[in-house]
């Protein structure tokens, strides 16, 4: 592995500053915000500043800036019941500005570690907050109580035969309501209905099933009301045709109980009948999708609101929107396009699936609203690698800025290793400097086993290696200065403090050592690589 990164980085930079000499990165004297001339953030925790005097060291020496980690996110505030809880991000925010370095926020609008509890119960997508269906086994998911599906049962079977439908027949779940009729039959010849439904008279509730067959018909469903006089409302000419139909159908209730029947056996066909469903109507309307999405803005200006204005004044630059962009395609990031690990992480919420690509207008426009004078920022990584994610942010922020959202700059996260291109690094750099906006660079490490290599020993690393990371170091900072003009420049932040407390290792899980401080918080050749990188300006 050495032989081939070595291979690849002199081949890649032509090793512009000896590299290969790692006796090249041993000035380490000073500290990184003496020598810069924009400010040097360091990604910290609150846990680790108050309960590692080391690492609290590092930072109040090294940066004039701290970005939480964790804990201005979303699920650190935000409660089950929707109240928010500044106190840990308010005990840290007086930790920093005790020692007066300004914190900067991240993030208010992020698609990972949100309360996913609160947001999706908001939606409609929380345990017990759907709209329930009356009908028990809409999908005639298989028998019981000895009927050949359980919860209804065949009135007439004169003319039909019933049985399980499958595969391309079935609508959703595994099976659905197959009946095959013959000519000469009547609808009352093939009857299948439900078990009794409570229901509330004068409420008015959906019915709602999907329907085909083999060759285009009608058929016909009846609603029998149980009041005592077995009063029956018919309701025929329903189309079904060789795809799956919905068929919906208001009806308000008569009596405290109900039946829904289907009367199919009036002409010789094959029909399939699946997902049905009774549903109060008001209910349903609550949770359609515009309900759904005025009630997920709503909680959107709540949460972006409260902390803005929480900390108006005191923190003057906020990442806005986070991670925006879908990977490999570049279009905006939703559930759809996104891939979601086994079992599906509760802490994640897809803003766009319900809000569309105007979630970042809105996130942009509350936080104004909330903070008028602080610089709003939004935040992507892998723009020095994915032309097709730089080109399609850039353009997002183009049409966002367009329709009115007040967006100061733009945060290239940039977690890069040792196969990074320097080319990358300067295209990225250029594109986003063309833009007019200020440019950050975010979220900074330099991984040195970026295929994570079995046996790994993070803590020694091989001084070539070392040497590498110095040099990729440098080389950032060196083309930020290069080309992102001064006035553009809105600091470099490093995520982490030390490799030990690095995220690669401690929520990746893997073998890595990718920051400027070893275990041991002494200065790496890494430090002295972004030392040299902010002197040659």
């Amino acid at each position: 592995m050495l032989a081939v990164l070595a291979a690849g980085m002199v081949s890649c930079s032509k090793d512009p500053v000896n590299t290969l000499n790692t006796g090249n990165f041993r000035d380490t004297a000073g500290t990184l915000k003496s020598v810069s001339d924009f400010p040097i953030g360091i990604a910290a925790e609150y846990g680790l500043m108050t309960g590692n005097a080391s690492y609290a060291a590092v930072v109040l020496r090294e940066a004039s800036s701290v970005t939480f980690g964790n804990e201005l996110k979303h699920q650190s505030v935000v409660q089950n019941d929707g109240s928010f809880n500044y106190a840990t991000a308010d005990n840290f925010y007086t930790l920093c500005a005790g020692a007066g370095i300004p914190v900067y926020g991240h993030t208010l609008c992020w698609y990972s570690q949100q309360n996913g509890t609160y947001l999706k119960g908001v939606a409609g997508a929380g345990s017990g907050s759907s709209v329930p269906n009356l009908v028990t086994n809409g999908g005639f998911e298989g028998p019981g109580n000895g009927k050949l599906f359980a919860n209804w049962s065949v009135l007439n079977s004169s003319n039909g035969t019933f049985s399980a439908g499958t595969g391309a027949n079935v609508h959703g779940g595994a099976a659905s309501m197959q009946v095959v009729c013959v000519a000469g039959g009547q609808n009352y010849n093939t009857q299948i209905i439900t078990d009794a439904i409570t229901v509330t008279p004068g409420k008015t509730y959906l019915i709602s099933y999907w329907v085909k067959a083999a060759a285009a018909g009608n058929i016909q469903f009846e609603l029998r009301n149980n009041d005592g006089s077995n009063s029956v409302q018919y309701v025929g000419g329903q189309a079904a045709t060789t795809g799956w139909t919905q068929i919906t159908y208001p009806y308000a209730a008569l009596n405290t109980t109900l039946q829904l029947a289907f009367d199919l056996g009036g002409n010789a066909n094959t029909f399939y009948i699946d997902d049905v469903s009774i549903v109060d109507a008001a209910a349903a309307a609550a949770a359609a999708p515009t309900a759904v999405a005025q009630r997920v803005d709503s909680v959107l200006k709540l949460w972006v609101t409260s902390a803005v204005t929480h900390y108006a004044g005191k923190i003057k630059a906020w990442d806005v929107v986070n991670e925006p962009m879908a990977d490999g395609s570049g279009a905006l990031r939703t559930s759809s396009n996104t891939t979601i690990p086994t079992p599906a992480p509760t802490n994640w919420f897809f803003w766009a699936d319900y809000l569309g690509r105007s979630y970042a207008l809105k996130a942009f426009q509350y936080a104004k609203a909330a903070d008028p004078a602080a610089l709003l920022f939004i935040n992507e990584y892998n723009l020095e690698s994915s032309n097709a994610k730089l080109d399609s942010l850039i353009a997002y922020v183009k049409e966002l800025k367009t329709a009115g959202a007040p967006i100061d700059g733009i945060g290239t996260q940039m977690h890069i290793s040792l196969a990074t291109t320097y080319t990358g690094i300067d295209n990225a750099f250029i594109k986003l400097a063309a833009t007019g906006l200020k440019v950050r660079v975010s979220e900074l490490d330099v991984r040195v086993n970026p295929t994570n290599k079995t046996g790994f020993n993070a803590l020694p690393v091989d001084p070539t290696l070392k040497a590498f990371q110095a040099d990729m170091y440098k080389y950032v900072v060196s083309s930020y200065i290069k080309n992102v003009p001064s006035a553009q420049r809105y600091g470099i932040t490093v995520w982490g403090v030390n490799d030990g407390t690095s995220w690669i290792i401690t929520s990746q899980k893997n073998a890595d050592a990718p920051l400027l401080f070893d275990d041991n918080f002494s200065k790496k050749p890494a430090y002295a690589g972004f030392l040299q990188g902010l002197k040659t300006k």
